[in-house]
């Protein structure tokens, strides 16, 4: 049976909006991952045979094919192509999964999988606000509208209604985002995302844990609707940032003579209630643990998205998971979200936790727009 290897994993720090990245084009920032990654596992860049790219915005500078347009701008063999992907924050996850569906299937040996978002330079929304601006609808179209009526489709309302399903209150919340700046301040301390960091543009660190934050401090904060429970504190940070990993065969490990660091066990898919909208984690997690044979306790390190925090809040209550193995260097609230690069950037994460804990088995997952979720399933080697 074939079997799909991580050979490589890095990233850029995450920066803050208006920060250290915000003056980098996208596509340098994606070209500077690639190129550290090609140094990094010394392979032949020509002998890649597809650069899958996670990008949402893909407007503007983030538009023509920016997976193409970094590897060229890396100085990279022309003769690799490229191709960008939408799964919405779940993109790049999904370059993972494509690159080890084309190992696994046996039609390629050697992809990369990277994702990239710079959200100052194009903001979360710019391709619907151009779209709008030009009398083009709206993009969810009449055959929505009959399923599911008029109502509002957001993100922010979607972490309300988790709110109220789950019963979390405000306190909770902010409870739950102190400690993601609490352990991602003490991760950067330590030294944890050193080996897996390619600084850029003099930053060598992410830029957005806040190691002197407070509860009190959250509690002043106004909530983003009217009478709701989620604040900016309680949320994802808007960010900039670019990861990249290399996914190979054994052939390719052998013929390149490769060091494979994870082996990936588990791939699932699957959507859930697109008005909630954030919720599909949950049933993927199951699909994935089913897949495997695996039960969560085996888990020993699991990278969630902090989109906003009723998500891992609800998806540790589902699968009786411990918090202590969840985002155990803080997530997105205190790190950041760059959207389309915040699949390999966890992705990265977790390869490089498991190697500094002597893990065994990593899980990845994320809520993506349109009520679905990604479930990657590693094996350390």
């Amino acid at each position: 049976m074939a079997e799909a290897y991580i050979v490589g994993a890095v990233r850029t720090p995450v920066g803050k909006k208006k920060g250290g990245l915000s003056t980098v084009h996208p596509t340098d920032l994606a070209a500077h991952t690639l190129r550290a990654l090609i140094d990094r596992t010394g392979v032949d860049p020509a002998a890649v045979e597809d650069v899958i790219m996670g990008c949402v915005m893909q407007f503007g500078p983030q538009s023509m094919d920016i997976a193409r347009n970094a590897w060229l701008s890396a100085g990279l063999p022309t003769s690799v192509a490229g191709v960008t992907i939408d799964r919405q924050c779940g993109s790049s996850q999904q370059a993972v999964h494509f690159a080890a569906q084309g190992v696994l299937s046996g039609t390629q040996d050697l992809v990369v999988a990277a994702g990239v978002e710079s959200m100052s330079v194009v903001p979360m929304g710019s391709s619907i606000t151009a779209a709008l601006e030009k009398g083009m609808p709206f993009p969810f179209g009449e055959g929505w509208a009959e399923r599911y009526g008029k109502q509002e489709i957001s993100q922010f309302r979607g972490a309300e209604l988790m709110c109220e399903k789950w019963g979390f209150e405000r306190e909770e919340l902010e409870r739950y985002a102190y400690e993601s700046h609490q352990r991602a301040a003490k991760a950067i301390a330590n030294g944890h995302f050193r080996d897996q960091i390619a600084p850029i543009n003099g930053v060598e660190d992410d830029e957005g844990p806040r190691p002197d934050t407070t509860l009190e401090k959250m509690a002043s904060l106004k909530a983003l609707r009217e009478g709701g429970r989620i604040t900016a504190a309680t949320s994802s940070q808007i960010s900039d940032g670019s990861g990249a990993l290399l996914i190979a065969s054994e052939k390719a490990i052998r013929d390149h003579g490769l060091v494979p660091r994870a082996r990936i066990v588990t791939l699932a898919l699957t959507g859930d209630d697109p008005v909630y909208m954030l919720t599909a984690p949950i049933p993927a997690t199951h699909k994935a643990l089913q897949r495997s044979g695996l039960s969560i306790g085996d888990i020993d390190v699991t990278e969630i998205n902090e989109a906003f925090a009723p998500v891992p809040l609800a998806w540790i209550k589902e699968l009786g998971a411990d918090p202590a193995k969840v985002n155990p260097n803080g997530g997105a609230i205190a790190l950041g979200h760059p959207l389309g690069g915040t699949g390999a950037i966890l992705m990265t994460k977790l390869v490089h936790e498991l190697e500094r804990t002597g893990g065994r088995y990593g899980l990845q997952t994320m809520c993506e727009g349109g009520g679905q979720a990604n479930v990657t399933i590693i094996e350390r080697v």
